[in-house]
């Protein structure tokens, strides 16, 4: 399956009637500049589709992208905001963690996959085995992205990605960059299948 087109739709804060449509919901979920945004772009092949930025915390909404794929199929990407560092103040930090929560762990919406993106450099941190957990106590079916793959050195590219496989337990991790597009066919057969 491949995606055909992709177009934004919307940007949430809370509740909205677009979450009730019926149409599957795949979420991407990470730290602040992990690389969300990227992936999403590489996934739907459109360079300026989700904006991305150096500055961490850009996203500080649930954005919504429509995703038509081969056979008929549509899907909705949903961009959450990242948790951890962002350039805000605290109250702000407090309100987009909130909006995280609600959106994944809080509210009865049901998203065919949880995409959880960590840095494969630095590895699953503290904050990401975190939402790992919360994520598995809310029986999320997840997918862990272990993101910007080819920044690793050759010589640690193993040990990281095993150390990332060794906090996954029985959930499939996938290698990816969105700069070479590594991994990135593998994870469409995994998100859209």
């Amino acid at each position: 399956m491949s995606i055909l087109s992709a177009k934004f739709i919307k940007g949430l804060v809370g509740p909205d009637e677009i979450l009730d449509d019926g149409i599957s919901q795949i979420a991407f979920i990470g730290r602040s500049n992990v690389g969300k945004s990227s992936l999403i772009n590489a996934l739907t092949n459109s360079k300026g589709l989700a904006k991305t930025s150096s500055f961490p915390g850009r996203t500080q909404q649930i954005n919504i992208f429509l995703a038509s794929a081969s056979g008929g199929n549509k899907f909705y990407l949903i961009d959450l905001p990242g948790y951890g560092f962002a350039k805000a103040s605290k109250d702000q930090q407090k309100e987009i963690q909130q909006l995280i929560y609600w959106y994944l762990l809080d509210s009865d919406y049901v998203q065919k996959k949880v995409v959880l993106i960590v840095d494969a450099n630095v590895g699953a941190t503290d904050t990401d085995l975190a939402m790992l957990h919360s994520l598995e106590e809310r029986g999320k079916d997840i997918v862990i992205v272990a993101n910007k793959a080819d920044k690793l050195k050759k010589s640690e590219y193993t040990k990281k990605l095993e150390a990332i496989h060794g906090i996954a337990a029985n959930i499939p991790v996938v290698a990816c960059s969105s700069e070479k597009k590594t991994g990135i066919q593998e994870l469409t057969q995994i998100l859209f299948n």
